[in-house]
């Protein structure tokens, strides 16, 4: 049971925004001082990512602990209340998310997600940003490999390969 009024309940929620929240603008900050530029919330593409990083062809998605379901994670507890509606408001939201990341792989984006609990201090934001940086440096290579059999062509095998160059 709700320990709050509709009315009061209906205040808290209004206030939690969809873009431009706290983990992002920290997060964007700290790419824009390792000098990586990028755009924010493209609408041209699946699920409006965070933050799109063009040069590189990668996309990061911010999310939020609690709202997409981070896996041991403290933050991303049950509420006790209404537990049939949260259920179902996290498993769409989780649903949509790999939908959209399957779309953006297929369009050959790189996506990147980082979870609010990752930012939260300057160390784990420390590492964050490493963990973009390698992912933006990362390569991937699609070999078709093609036999000739018969005096005709064909392919018999596709083959990916992920590297860093350094």
């Amino acid at each position: 049971m709700d320990t709050l009024s509709r009315q009061r309940r209906s205040e808290i929620m209004s206030k939690i925004r969809s873009k431009n929240t706290k983990p992002e603008i920290v997060l964007r900050k700290a790419l824009f001082q390792r000098g990586i530029r990028y755009r924010i919330n493209d609408k041209k593409l699946p699920g409006k990512p965070d933050i799109v990083i063009p040069k590189h062809n990668a996309v990061i998605f911010v999310h939020g602990c609690f709202w997409h379901d981070h896996v041991g994670c403290k933050r991303a507890h049950m509420p006790k209340s209404n537990v049939n509606y949260w259920e179902s408001k996290i498993r769409t939201n989780k649903e949509r998310d790999e939908k959209n990341k399957n779309l953006l792989l297929g369009l050959g984006w790189k996506v990147i997600t980082i979870w609010e609990c990752e930012i939260n201090t300057v160390d784990r934001l420390r590492d964050s940003i490493e963990k973009i940086v390698n992912e933006l440096n990362k390569c991937v290579v699609r070999m078709k490999i093609y036999e000739e059999i018969d005096s005709c062509i064909m392919k018999v095998a596709e083959k990916e390969i992920i590297y860093c160059p350094r």
